[in-house]
């Protein structure tokens, strides 16, 4: 049986947390109420005769590598998708394209023209590909990363403004020539925002695409085959996708779950998921 608690998360949650008949704890979310999740839980209360179990999934600040040599419509598009889809409120988002200077200007131009021909309207619509963000502090927290990345020296592409005239509509953003520390290349902003960082070469790629506190997903678009062993082994991410898009893992076929900051990669919709619901009794006896 599932019984729903109605209320704000900040008091419901809370007191579900500590109560000492918790035993369980899974939660999918912000990085910092995750953190606060995680210490209240660690705390032992009266009467509480167990440690609790704690699976958080706390979001991402997740890239794309483009490598020289492939096909950038391709790259583009797999881009594109994963940063503005559910207009990109959703914590495997791309929300970084780490571009080899080799490729870079052609990859911005074909991203720009494919990302200007996305609608932005009611979601009823199905003409309209991405709808309003969740509500007004986010809309006004996400136009402010934005404003805040033009001032540390990015290149607004295309978007970074509101969408008609009422509602909480954006228009998809590219904000090129980002330095791999700004603020919008590290923080999360959980909306259709992303950031185009330029880098010489592969092994700058790597380094840039693994500079944040996060971990849950990355992809990589090379033809290069040494590449994509190199990105098997060092892209430190729980969910890596090569050659495709960053987003679209599905249960039963593709567990998720990050590293770092992202979480306890606990790797839902996995087959060892379950498990961690679960109590281990290993039981032993005498033969007669």
């Amino acid at each position: 049986m599932v019984n729903f608690v109605p209320g704000p998360g900040g008091a419901v949650g809370d007191l579900l947390v500590v109560h000492p008949k918790t035993r369980f704890i899974a939660f999918t979310g912000s990085k910092e109420v995750g953190i606060h999740i995680n210490e209240a839980a660690s705390r032992v209360q009266p009467g509480q005769i167990w440690l609790k179990r704690v699976v958080v999934e706390m979001g991402g600040k997740d890239s794309i590598i483009v490598d020289g040599g492939v096909n950038l419509e391709e790259a583009a598009q797999g881009v594109m998708v994963s940063a503005f889809g559910f207009q990109g409120q959703k914590c495997s988002a791309c929300s970084r394209a780490i571009v080899l200077e080799k490729v870079y200007d052609r990859f911005v131009d074909i991203l720009a023209k494919k990302v200007e021909a996305l609608a932005v309207g009611d979601a009823s619509d199905p003409r309209n590909y991405m709808g309003p963000v969740i509500n007004r502090t986010s809309y006004e927290k996400i136009l402010s990363y934005v404003k805040s990345a033009v001032s540390d020296g990015g290149r607004l592409v295309t978007g970074g403004t509101p969408a008609g005239d009422g509602g909480f509509f954006i228009r998809p953003t590219v904000v090129a020539d980002v330095l791999p520390t700004a603020t919008i290349a590290q923080e999360e902003i959980f909306g259709p925002v992303l950031a185009v960082i330029r880098v010489k070469d592969f092994d700058e790629a790597m380094i840039v695409a693994n500079n944040t506190e996060f971990g849950l997903t990355g992809a990589v678009y090379t033809r290069n085959r040494k590449h994509l062993q190199r990105a098997e082994r060092e892209f430190f991410v729980g969910n890596l996708y090569l050659n495709r898009k960053c987003t679209g893992a599905l249960v039963g076929v593709h567990p998720f779950g990050g590293f770092n900051m992202s979480g306890t990669d606990s790797k839902a919709g996995g087959r060892d998921y379950l498990l961690l619901f679960l109590q281990a009794k290993s039981i032993a006896e005498k033969a007669t």
